[in-house]
């Protein structure tokens, strides 16, 4: 450290020896401080900074000589290797790699038994939809299978991460030049790419349960991916045991259950996954059930009414013709990634199963529109005010869903 000094003196201490380098305090801003760094027979200056790590960018280093170090084995290789650099995005070897293949023929073999799933649904959803309940325009739209929805497509979770020892990138095959923080790593599928390179890599993430560390507060959408399946598997698994024991249960959804015991459900299904045991021998109470589902659904990081179709799921609501909303409800459903959709359409199907058993459980879809209104959808914001305006369209939302389902989906 040199102190307070000029870029002219610190050029001068530096000169001719390639790699070295000094701090010192700016003349210009006292308390701020540069590193002067050789390298090609130039004097570089770059403004440091310190947050319990160094940094000049985005990395963190516990040593000025990690951060010299890192520095100069970019800096050569951007020298040396320009065009090359260049290449690797403009025109990757992706499509050549074995990743790339092997992927490619799971999503192709995934995608040819969901699609035929959805035509089978289809047919089945044809046969039963009564024409009085909607236009016949609206009707037509709601039938039209939309192959897109059973394309369960997944960005990757890229976060830096610092390799051990040489590695190469899984996009565009080349070296992962630098000391530490040398790419990206997806946390869900564990693919390894260079930074500027996971800027192109496609929407392909096929997560590895391995990586997947809890159930609950899960995205929703990596779930579903890494169990293979078309829905989350606590969505099944508490819908198959509420149906078989507590259609005719009092207040069903609407009565709480001992919140200890549905905390044990949740640790069940982060703990055993789909072996979870939730017969009525381990919780005899079906509200506990009915709880540890709500809960799924309140600790999902996006809502199963995603933030980004929000709005669009409010403006419908406010439209006063009952066709017309309807017909904006099934255009904004469209929106929905495909396991929110799928997700979505089987809980409905399940709630009009719950309404048909009103004598019994008192609860019509009204009611359980006020219960799953803002366990399903909450506004991007975290505003209190925007919640409570909003409650009385989220509630008319999940009405119109439960008492349209057998059109809207």
């Amino acid at each position: 450290f040199h102190g307070i000094i000029s870029r002219e003196q610190a050029d001068e201490i530096l000169a001719g020896v390639e790699g070295a380098y000094i701090l010192r305090e700016s003349q210009r801003q006292p308390g701020c401080y540069t590193l002067a760094l050789r390298f090609g027979n130039q004097t570089l200056n770059y403004r440091l900074f310190y947050d319990g790590k160094h940094f000049v960018g985005e990395k963190r280093f516990e040593s000025i000589h990690d951060l010299v170090t890192d520095g100069l084995i970019t800096l050569y290789i951007e020298t040396k290797a320009s065009e090359y650099i260049s290449k690797m995005t403009t025109n990757p070897i992706y499509e050549h790699i074995g990743y790339a293949t092997l992927l490619r023929e799971k999503v192709s073999r995934r995608l040819s038994r969901t699609k035929n799933e959805s035509r089978k649904a289809s047919v089945t959803s044809e046969e039963n939809t009564p024409v009085e309940k909607i236009s016949s325009l609206v009707r037509r739209a709601a039938l039209t299978q939309n192959d897109n929805h059973f394309n369960y497509e997944k960005a990757h979770n890229f976060k830096v991460h610092t390799f051990r020892g040489p590695h190469w990138c899984e996009y565009c095959a080349n070296f992962m030049w630098g000391l530490i923080a040398q790419g990206v790593r997806c946390s869900d599928c564990g693919l390894n790419v260079h930074k500027q390179c996971s800027k192109y890599v496609p929407n392909d993430c096929q997560p590895d349960l391995k990586r997947i560390k809890r159930v609950y507060c899960c995205d929703l959408t990596t779930l579903v991916k890494a169990h293979n399946a078309q829905r989350p598997m606590v969505v099944d698994s508490c819908i198959r045991e509420i149906e078989a024991r507590g259609l005719k249960s009092e207040g069903l959804y609407r009565v709480s259950g001992f919140t200890e015991h549905i905390e044990d459900v949740k640790m069940a299904f982060d703990r055993d996954g789909d072996k979870a045991d939730i017969s009525a021998n381990m919780y005899p109470d079906i509200n506990i059930i009915a709880g540890a589902l709500k809960l799924y659904f309140r600790d999902l990081p996006i809502p199963v009414i995603t933030y980004d179709t929000y709005s669009k799921f409010i403006d419908a609501a406010k439209i006063s013709n009952p066709d017309e909303r309807l017909e904006a409800i099934h255009e904004v459903l469209m929106l929905l990634p495909a396991a929110h959709y799928e997700t979505l359409r089987y809980l409905m199907i399940h709630l009009k199963k719950v309404t048909l058993h009103e004598k019994e459980n008192f609860m019509n879809a009204e009611n359980l529109g006020i219960v799953f209104g803002p366990t399903l959808m909450r506004p991007p914001e975290d505003s209190t005010l925007a919640t409570l305006n909003d409650m009385r369209y989220q509630k008319l939302i999940v009405q119109i869903l439960i008492e349209n389902e057998d059109v809207l989906f």
